[in-house]
């Protein structure tokens, strides 16, 4: 087990001792590293590109955790670790306490019951050939959740958690709006009553003016629900916007931590300031005034 330190200071939310009193993580990932082998080099020795070096990070129970940083810098990575769809080059991933790194088949079958993922683009997430209906049925028959009249109330249960119609129902993918797929999509992601939800940018691919209705609904959904969530973006605003701490990633690591506060009002590393100074937020600027 090891700590990690950013700026000379260690994070409390990333020791491994346990602290009395304090709740189990969701998710807890132990100094992991993630390395891709490239198509450069030779056969025998390719060239290795470490997307993620020594992260370790944990999400609390009804914690909203930012993750942000440009494209390149890991975050997608991570995400993909922390729902279990990448395995570590090297450290530990627990769910719950529970060392899942081996990624057995038991071990995804925890990990698709506590963890859901909402992605980028509605549009490439959802199947075209599906209806919405069956969408949200499908996984609460492979996970072979209640009988038949159960399913059903829940899939009328989920439309109506996100604020659609039952009228889209019956409706294919492409007969909906980007912000209706992605409320179709984020219905989906909570079909299994998770514990938690990655959101991977799942607000980028849509029209800047249901990006804060789709962040207010996330928000919502959490608190109603009593959800823990991982945000990932490389816009710094929509962060602050919606997370209780926030991580910065640069080149694969950890370069600051904090709450949005602290990390607005006195950033220490270069990163973070540029990123500050540099981005500006995807929210429109009324929207955001909206969303506030």
């Amino acid at each position: 087990m090891s700590q990690e330190t950013v700026n000379g200071v260690i994070d409390n939310a990333a020791t491994t001792a346990a602290v009395d009193g304090e709740p189990e993580p969701i998710i807890f990932l132990d100094d992991i590293s993630v390395t891709f082998k490239t198509r450069t080099g030779s056969i025998l020795h390719p060239n290795r590109v470490q997307a993620v070096r020594g992260l370790t990070l944990k999400l609390m129970p009804g914690m909203t955790l930012g993750i942000v940083g440009e494209s390149g810098c890991g975050k997608s990575t991570t995400a993909n670790v922390m729902c279990g769809l990448q395995a570590p080059t090297s450290g530990k991933v627990f769910f719950k306490g529970r060392d899942v790194t081996k990624r057995t088949a038991e071990m995804r079958r925890v990990i698709g019951r506590v963890i859901s993922v909402v992605f980028q683009d509605p549009a490439t997430a959802l199947n075209a050939r599906m209806t919405v209906h069956d969408q949200l049925l499908d996984p609460l028959k492979v996970h072979k959740i209640g009988d038949k009249t159960s399913r059903e109330q829940r899939v009328l249960e989920l439309i109506e958690m996100v604020g659609l119609p039952n009228s889209v129902l019956e409706a294919l993918p492409g007969q909906l709006s980007g912000g209706q797929r992605q409320r179709v999509a984020i219905a989906r992601a909570l079909s299994l009553s998770p514990d938690a939800i990655i959101a991977d940018e799942p607000t980028s691919a849509l029209d800047v003016s249901v990006r804060a209705q789709i962040l207010n609904l996330l928000m919502d959904l959490k608190r109603d629900l009593g959800l823990s969530m991982v945000f990932i973006s490389h816009d710094i605003q929509t962060v602050r916007y919606i997370s209780d701490r926030i991580v910065v990633m640069n080149a694969g690591q950890a370069v600051e931590r904090g709450t949005p506060d602290q990390l607005f009002t006195n950033p220490k590393d270069d990163y973070t300031k540029l990123l500050l100074g540099a981005a500006p937020s995807l929210l429109h600027p009324e929207l955001a005034a909206f969303a506030e």
